[in-house]
C-alpha cells in the first residue's frame, strides 16, 4: 500500500523541524497527527473555548488539504489536561464541527502536552468512500 503525506503549507515548518507529517493517507484512510489549539502566534489562548475551536480548525485545515470534511471523521482521540474541568466546554465546541452520525471517540486525561499551557490535542482518523 502506498503512503501519501498530507502537508498543508502552514504545517511545512513543523514537518521539517520535528520530522512528522500532519497526516498520512493510506488507501482511503487519512490518519492525522494530533492538533493543538494554539493561535496564529503559536501561543495557547487564555480562553478554553478559543483553544478548542483552534484545534478543531487545525483538524479542518488538514481534512481540507486531503479533500475531506468533518463528516469524513471515523474516529478521534482527544488528550486533555484538566479533562473533567474542561469536558463540557470541549463537547460544546466539538459539536460546532462534528455532527451525527457521531464518530467513535476516546477522551484521555493527561498531565501535559508538547506546548506549555495547552489543554487539548485532537487526533483524527478519517475515511473517504469507506
Amino acid at each position: 500500500m502506498t503512503r501519501q503525506i498530507i502537508l498543508p503549507e502552514s504545517d511545512r515548518r513543523a514537518y521539517e523541524d520535528f520530522h512528522f507529517a500532519p497526516a498520512v493517507k493510506a488507501g482511503n484512510i487519512i490518519i492525522c497527527s494530533g492538533q493543538l489549539g494554539t493561535g496564529p502566534d503559536g501561543k495557547v489562548p487564555e480562553s478554553t473555548e478559543e483553544e478548542f475551536r483552534n484545534a478543531w480548525q487545525a483538524v479542518g485545515r488538514i481534512l481540507t488539504e486531503a479533500k475531506l470534511t468533518y463528516d469524513h471523521i471515523l474516529e478521534f482521540t482527544t488528550f486533555h489536561v484538566g479533562l473533567q474541568a474542561n469536558l463540557a466546554t470541549f463537547m460544546k465546541v466539538k459539536d460546532e464541527f462534528v455532527s451525527e452520525p457521531w464518530p467513535a471517540w476516546t477522551a484521555i486525561g493527561i498531565t501535559e502536552l508538547a506546548v506549555p499551557g495547552a489543554r487539548v490535542e485532537i487526533r483524527v482518523t478519517a475515511g473517504e468512500g469507506v
